[in-house]
């Protein structure tokens, strides 16, 4: 592809994706397309010769777009959102044009100097103090597991990664049930094993952990002979968005010396406002945070921010320095690959800059309390009718409710979420509140508006009194 034909296509692409984003709420949010639709409508094999890119555009305009979910959908009410604010799409196209892989200071400075400010413009919009350092991640999975090895290799003395965990009594790591799974599969690859994953009762409206049965819990394995390495705690956890009471968490941690780390994956978009931050009393006694900017601040998937108060013992436990990576000539340079599990890393801080720039703390903020405030009229509105039933309160924006009808309960609400699905106006999903199920409602989408929660409204009665 020669530079006028890659223009004329850049071209054709941006004009697409422009179109595409104003054609959303015409379209269904789900995809409407059953399992091996889209598979039949392409070759079994690739071709030996070049198409030409009318032919390859063309049949992507006619598979792609109806096979997929749209999470940019303003009526996107399922699991949280994954928000691609237009400006950061177009920073994203930036990036992809320059291609740069910016695992090193010297393979891209530029990168490296805008990643260090601009996760320090958030550390200071989330009031966090000074001195925490940051680093962009690609998910809260991945920012999860690094500070579970940090935690495993500080509570080994630094020698799990040398010595294996064989050579060790069983590390253990405390978390509530409403944690999300991510936490299990970093346990798993960690080499912890789901069985030294130890679950702490929750209690209260906010569904969070109970620090008492948490210190008791610690002091049980010390005296079995085990190595407790660290606690995470939530906040605005995935199913009714539970919040552990991280000030009294990070006191039964510090009396035992263990590593803090806290997921507010969701929610810490929601601490730029400082309302919201009593969700998150004492946080900053936490060695390790993480919040995803690509959920609810509108940054382009992918982008998760972990925060750390000594990024050195994250370093120690991650950072491998052959000497085809070593930088000579330039001593106090970061090597945020160091800090990270992969050691390719994408150029993440310009679609940040791009966003923060463009729409300011304040006008984020705006968008943040909208949602809130939308999601918490929903839920009025649904608790005063009479066939209806909230759940869970409204966390921030999220709630979960449940339509009352005759026979089984959990049938009837899975054939509910089922058929608002199918309907295609509105997309929600369902969960386990204290063993029986209900469906979540979270607002979050970018570009929602007021008309969009009251849409909500409007599909949900209608279809469950069709379905009852």
């Amino acid at each position: 592809m020669d530079s006028d034909e890659f223009r004329h296509w850049s071209h054709k692409a941006a004009d697409w994706g422009a179109n595409y984003r104003t054609t959303l709420r015409h379209r269904p949010v789900r995809a409407q397309t059953t399992p091996g639709d889209i598979a039949r409508q392409i070759d079994d094999a690739a071709p030996e010769r070049g198409e030409p890119m009318e032919a390859i555009f063309a049949d992507f305009e006619r598979i792609i777009p109806d096979g997929m979910t749209h999470w940019q959908h303003p009526r996107f009410f399922a699991y949280f959102p994954a928000n691609a604010a237009p400006v950061s799409v177009v920073a994203d196209y930036l990036v992809t044009s320059i291609a740069a892989q910016c695992m090193l200071w010297q393979t891209s400075p530029a990168a490296t100097e805008l990643e260090t400010k601009v996760v320090d413009w958030l550390r200071q919009a989330l009031g966090l103090p000074a001195g925490v350092s940051g680093v962009i991640q690609d998910s809260a999975s991945t920012a999860t597991l690094a500070a579970v090895l940090v935690m495993r290799e500080r509570a080994l003395g630094w020698m799990g990664n040398k010595e294996g965990l064989a050579a060790h009594t069983a590390v253990r790591v405390y978390a509530s049930a409403q944690a999300h799974t991510s936490i299990d599969r970093a346990i798993w690859v960690a080499g912890i094993g789901e069985a030294n994953l130890v679950r702490i009762p929750t209690k209260g409206d906010l569904h969070g952990m109970d620090p008492e049965a948490l210190d008791v819990a610690i002091r049980a394995d010390i005296t079995a002979g085990l190595t407790p390495a660290g606690v995470i705690a939530c906040t605005g956890g995935t199913s009714i968005g539970a919040c552990d009471p991280i000030a009294a968490v990070a006191e039964v941690v510090k009396r035992h010396g263990l590593y803090l780390h806290v997921d507010a994956a969701w929610a810490g978009s929601a601490m730029i406002c400082p309302e919201f931050r009593t969700l998150w009393d004492g946080v900053e006694a936490a060695d390790s945070i993480v919040f995803n900017p690509h959920k609810w601040l509108g940054a382009q998937f992918d982008c998760s921010v972990q925060f750390m108060r000594n990024p050195g013992e994250q370093a120690r436990t991650l950072a491998i320095q052959p000497e085809y990576l070593k930088t000579h000539g330039h001593d106090g340079v970061i090597n945020f690959s160091e800090w990270t599990v992969p050691l390719g890393r994408r150029f993440r801080a310009l679609k940040l800059w791009f966003l923060l720039r463009y729409h300011g703390l304040e006008g984020l903020r705006t968008m943040i309390r909208n949602h809130v405030a939308w999601s918490v009229e929903l839920a009025e509105k649904l608790a005063a009718e009479p066939d209806f039933e909230i759940v869970s309160a409204p966390v921030l924006s999220l709630f979960s409710f449940r339509h009352k009808a005759p026979g089984d309960p959990d049938r009837h609400n899975i054939a509910l979420v089922n058929a608002i699905n199918d309907d295609g106006r509105i997309y929600l999903t369902q969960t386990r509140v204290d063993g029986a199920i209900a469906i979540r409602f979270q607002a979050g989408q970018f570009e929602m508006t007021r008309e969009d929660a009251e849409t909500a409204f409007a599909v949900i009665t209608e279809i469950a009194r069709q379905t009852t």
